[in-house]
């Protein structure tokens, strides 16, 4: 296994965990900040699966956009959240 794919899924698996971990955080806690989190780092996690199988599983597609609306949509749901969030 060369250096790159173990990079790619380690992200994915500490994105993944990440979202698992805001989510337990907010179903304890009922915290709504958690809530958007969890869901923009469940989103990361889908932008680093779509990128392992992009580089990896399917190397002659191109999935940079469904790899840059994952981002965005998780990055936007935090900037939601926050901004949401914020009184």
């Amino acid at each position: 296994m060369n250096t790159a794919a173990l990079v790619f899924e380690l992200c994915l698996a500490a994105s993944a965990a990440c979202a698992a971990l805001l989510g337990r955080a907010y179903l304890m806690t009922r915290t709504r900040l958690w809530r958007w989190t969890a869901v923009s780092f469940g989103f990361f996690a889908i932008n680093n699966l779509v990128l392992v199988i992009d580089m990896l599983v399917l190397p002659a597609t191109d999935l940079w956009v469904w790899r840059q609306a994952t981002a965005a949509a998780g990055l936007g749901v935090l900037i939601f959240g926050f901004v949401w969030e914020m009184r």
